[in-house]
């Protein structure tokens, strides 16, 4: 069988391409075919407007377990499992850095949980607590799951979105609070919010979200500025910040460790972690909020073959995909080759 992956080989050129077969499989490795892939759209679509060419994109995958190391344990043949994989026929990833998809989870839904995962260090590290007021500017992907994890997690949510048609996919998901601007003009908001979360990566939103908290309140910026929109000083900013007694912070998702580890006498040089929290820890909270059905995803993802790649990428570029989540089906695909 070729194996195949999508690639990026120029600025906005979108193709299906033969990729390397499957090589020497490490003791501690899993790999196996492909069942789906989800696209990020902002990453993807900002790596295929670049300047560092080819590009293989890739976010969220789900696999079926084919081959195991010889040193794997708790992943067993034919178990699906989700990972930070590409686009491609085939993933082969470190067991460690895979969460079981649970029985009867649609692979589309498990995808999901490497999105939530973006915001998720956000809700492990705010000094906010449940009941608190938070405003989630954008509702994106990354931001409409944002506002369904705060809101599990026992806060008020308020999503502020310009945009008509997320405001009303946000609202038919059951978010009660959602506004096309900032609420300044509500008493028991303005001055009051305690954490905005910017999933939008717009100046103005920023701004205005260090006019709205409190004092001491944090603004973490979870979206990419990927370009100047506005022509804010950065004055009328550090203004707000000053004033406003405001902690203004990168929403980094990668904060934690990617996988928690506890003293080892015979590693002390090399460090140790022994954090509370990881990546693939929230990456496993996330998976079992989705199993919950927790976060509503009715009419919410758009499946699509990866046969022709280009037309779904120059669809997002176009902003004519009406869904927030887009994946590629590989399963009939894979049978073709």
């Amino acid at each position: 069988m070729q194996e195949m992956e999508i690639c990026f080989p120029a600025k906005e050129q979108f193709v299906l391409q033969p990729c390397e077969p499957w090589g020497p499989l490490l003791p501690n490795e899993v790999r196996g075919r492909t069942i789906a892939t989800l696209v990020s759209p902002g990453t993807e679509l900002a790596w295929a407007s670049g300047e560092d060419f080819p590009v293989r994109p890739g976010y969220s995958a789900v696999f079926e377990v084919q081959e195991r190391g010889a040193e794997v344990t708790g992943a067993a043949v034919g178990d699906l499992l989700f990972c930070m994989g590409n686009h491609r026929t085939y993933q082969q990833v470190d067991v460690a850095h895979t969460v079981a998809v649970p029985f009867g989870m649609a692979p589309e839904t498990a995808l999901l949980a490497r999105l939530v995962g973006v915001s998720m260090t956000t809700l492990m590290t705010t000094k906010a607590r449940p009941g608190d007021p938070v405003v989630i500017c954008g509702a994106g992907p990354v931001g409409y799951l944002a506002a369904h994890i705060f809101r599990i997690g026992g806060y008020e949510v308020i999503v502020v979105e310009p945009d008509a048609k997320r405001r009303a996919q946000a609202r038919d998901s059951g978010l009660q609070s959602v506004l096309p601007s900032f609420p300044f003009d509500r008493p028991d908001l303005a001055g009051h919010v305690a954490l905005v979360v910017d999933c939008s990566g717009h100046e103005q939103a920023v701004l205005d979200g260090c006019r709205i908290v409190r004092q001491n309140g944090e603004v973490v910026l979870v979206g990419v500025p990927w370009r100047r929109q506005t022509d804010l000083s950065a004055h009328d900013l550090l203004s707000a910040v000053f004033n406003g007694f405001v902690e203004l912070r990168s929403g980094w998702e990668w904060a934690f460790p990617l996988v928690s580890r506890s003293f080892r006498w015979e590693e002390l040089l090399e460090g140790y972690n022994n954090s509370a929290q990881s990546i693939m820890a929230g990456f496993r909270k996330a998976m079992k909020w989705l199993v919950e059905d927790r976060i509503p995803l009715a009419g919410m993802v758009r499946v699509e073959t990866p046969d022709v790649p280009g037309k779904i990428y120059r669809a997002l570029l176009a902003r004519s995909v009406d869904e927030p989540f887009v994946v590629f089906d590989w399963r009939n695909f894979a049978l073709r080759y």
